[in-house]
């Protein structure tokens, strides 16, 4: 695992090659008259819309000096960009907003980034861009740029997904538990009857996306004629919080009713709380629990099961 130093260095270093990019990514590739703070500007006043904001907001939100936001302001009153007029609520604020003319300049600015941007995107190779596409939405999510992912779906597993499935579940629950490389045996051991045993008219598994990123993932497997088996849930960490993994339990409970199994069960350890929640929420109750020793760990070994 890589030591505190070397990841300062990646950040340090992403840091400068985005500094790099600023000027095309902010939509100053092309010849519009505004400077690149001025740009900044015109798109939050855009962002206030008709109700406007103060010079002190401004500043606050992008982290200028408040005289120079002050003297920005007056360069873009001389072009016609923006007005001024007392606030209704509080006389002593005075509100800023943009003009028809700053409207316009916005759009301008708008078209001339999205060009940019498209041009940045050509120079990388297509094979790429889908992952670069991805790890900036998780970038943007991690740094608290957006809430959520605009777009969340549920598909069936396709070539690539289980080998998927198992490097996750290892690399997570070593990191989060300890749990040593016979835990990734085991998954993949699961992996692997799943493909060869796979009766789609009896099982099922369910890949959650992200905006196209892969997210999530669970299995309802064929224990014996009445009874089904949930299997290789999990939720990745940058995931978390957005609802995935109660659906995919949801799914997979549904399924298994829909097939017409009698009874579903499931295999944990105790402890893994977020995981124990959602079993307890689609009515699965804990039947058994015993210590053990798996994975390079103490364990206290759980049977769930639910009547369906």
């Amino acid at each position: 695992m890589r030591n505190d130093r070397d990841r300062l260095e990646t950040v340090l270093r992403f840091g400068r090659m985005c500094t790099r990019h600023v000027h095309m990514m902010s939509g100053k590739g092309g010849s519009h008259p505004c400077s690149l703070n001025e740009g900044r500007l015109i798109r939050e006043l855009f962002e206030a819309g008709t109700d406007g904001t103060t010079g002190s907001q401004l500043a606050e939100a992008l982290a200028l000096d408040p005289g120079y936001v002050s003297r920005l302001l007056r360069r873009l009153r001389k072009k016609g960009l923006t007005s001024t007029t007392p606030s209704s609520t509080d006389g002593r604020r005075v509100m800023v907003r943009l003009t028809p003319d700053g409207m316009r300049a916005h759009e301008q600015l708008r078209e001339a980034a999205r060009a940019d941007a498209s041009a940045l995107l050509a120079r990388v190779d297509p094979t790429m861009r889908g992952d670069v596409i991805t790890s900036i939405t998780t970038l943007e999510r991690a740094l608290g740029g957006r809430a959520t992912p605009s777009r969340i779906r549920y598909r069936a597993h396709r070539p690539g997904d289980m080998g998927w499935i198992v490097q996750r579940h290892a690399e997570i629950y070593q990191e989060s538990h300890g749990w040593d490389a016979t835990f990734e045996a085991m998954v993949a051991d699961i992996c692997v009857r799943f493909l060869t045993r796979y009766d789609p008219a009896r099982e099922r598994s369910w890949i959650a996306e992200a905006d196209g990123r892969r997210a999530g993932a669970i299995a309802l497997m064929r224990r014996s004629r009445r009874v089904a088996q949930l299997r290789l849930l999990f939720v990745e960490p940058w995931a978390r919080g957005l609802g995935i993994g109660g659906r995919l339990v949801s799914e997979c409970v549904g399924q298994a009713r829909h097939f017409g199994y009698h009874r579903m069960i499931l295999f944990t350890v105790a402890g893994l709380d977020s995981a124990r929640r959602l079993y307890e929420a689609e009515g699965f109750r804990l039947t058994s629990e015993e210590p053990g020793h798996a994975w390079g760990k103490d364990h206290r070994a759980q049977t769930w099961e639910l009547t369906l």
